[in-house]
């Protein structure tokens, strides 16, 4: 496995993915802490949102930018149709994918067309550094969620997680 598959699934600069979703109740998910913009579910839904227009631009469909940041979190009814459960396989789902795509040697510098915020142009990128960009993202935003985890007094997870 390509050190950018490993970053995208496995441990490699931190905990895995799945072992910061690991061990974590519905209630937890949703638990809203006093001055953080974002609960934990809200946190994972970006990502996989995000992963998902990845996944549409590596497979050449031009999916637009969200016109606001907001665009890009869930709205009341999303959350109200998908479990954290469900969140969580969609998004795990999604990283095995981007794996794949990272360790398919023969085509990560393939250009492909990534859509900019509105009023700017479209973005010419490899597939390898549309996937880095994907692993830096799921990066900072995983780090959110350990720390809201952190908050809830619900870190490490079952299968153990860095403390520091």
């Amino acid at each position: 496995m390509t050190e950018l598959a490993t970053a995208l699934i496995a441990d490699s600069y931190a905990a895995a993915p799945s072992h910061v979703l690991e061990g974590l109740t519905e209630q937890q998910a949703h638990q809203r802490i006093p001055n953080l913009p974002h609960t934990i579910y809200e946190e994972l839904w970006h990502l996989a949102f995000w992963q998902r227009v990845t996944l549409n631009w590596i497979a050449k469909v031009e999916t637009p930018f969200p016109a606001r940041p907001e665009d890009g979190f869930p709205t009341p009814q999303q959350i109200a149709e998908e479990s954290f459960d469900a969140l969580r396989t969609r998004f795990l789902t999604g990283a095995a994918q981007s794996a794949i795509n990272a360790d398919d040697l023969t085509h990560l510098d393939d250009p492909i067309r990534c859509p900019s915020r509105p009023g700017y142009p479209v973005r010419i990128m490899s597939i390898r550094d549309q996937l880095i960009s994907l692993a830096t993202h799921n990066a900072y935003h995983l780090g959110r969620i350990v720390v809201l985890r952190q908050f809830q007094k619900a870190w490490p997870p079952p299968s153990g997680g860095y403390s520091w």
